[in-house]
């Protein structure tokens, strides 16, 4: 067996207000995927790579929610994010020690 000699890129951008749960901004493979890489780049977006999470999100509609099962680990990912930019939710210690999880999905 041999392997292809391009595996498609993915990239996906999730929006998130605060308040809804986070929706499915943009999705891409391989150039338009880049661009997207490229744009969270520019304006200093932390990327995350998982390509089975990029999978299961890629399957969704632009604008859509995501789903229920996923609300762990895309929050997880997210308060992460927010951490490595120095902003915090209200009433959360900045100075508390991290938790470390496995955040692979279905874990």
């Amino acid at each position: 067996m041999s392997l292809p000699d391009h595996v498609p890129r993915q990239a996906i951008a999730l929006s998130y207000d605060g308040q809804q749960a986070p929706t499915l901004s943009a999705k891409g493979d391989d150039q338009l995927a880049e661009a997207i890489l490229a744009i969270a780049r520019e304006y200093e977006v932390p990327i995350y790579e998982n390509a089975e999470l990029v999978k299961l999100l890629a399957r969704m509609e632009l604008g859509d929610s995501i789903p229920e099962p996923l609300y762990r680990t895309i929050a997880e990912i997210i308060a992460f994010a927010w951490h490595l930019k120095g902003k915090f939710p209200a009433g959360q210690d900045p100075n508390a020690p991290p938790v470390e999880r496995d955040i692979t999905p279905g874990r």
